[in-house]
């Protein structure tokens, strides 16, 4: 067997630069049809563009079309979890503000401040 190493590394690169131009095909192919302000001609002919010239068309896509990506990924997975990561911090925050409460509220209790049922009053209060 006589494979010298360079060409094995010529294989290598083939590969990955054949997935990765796999990749940025069916990439430009997800992006024309996620996009709402084109219309199904326009969505067509891109992918009838991308399909039957796919070097030309994937190029013509991203140079057109491109200027747009980033804000796009930003309102598409920035605000949902913005938002996602905001409700949890306020429902965090709530059962800190509880927990400090019924903290406070028991050790009323066991300075003899309130009675027991006063405690429980609260308690219910909190929680409920």
């Amino acid at each position: 067997m006589n494979y010298p190493l360079l060409n094995v590394f010529l294989t290598i690169f083939w590969f990955f630069a054949w997935s990765l131009w796999i990749f940025l095909v069916v990439w430009t192919l997800m992006l024309i049809f996620r996009r709402r302000d084109l219309s199904g001609w326009a969505k067509a002919a891109w992918v009838v563009f991308v399909i039957f010239v796919p070097l030309i068309g994937v190029l013509a896509y991203l140079i057109a079309r491109g200027g747009h990506l980033a804000d796009e990924q930003v309102s598409e997975y920035g605000a949902p979890q913005d938002e996602a990561y905001r409700a949890y911090a306020r429902t965090e925050a709530r059962g800190r503000h509880r927990a400090d409460e019924l903290t406070k509220l028991a050790d009323l209790r066991d300075r003899g401040v309130i009675t027991d049922e006063e405690f429980q009053k609260g308690k219910v209060q909190l929680l409920g």
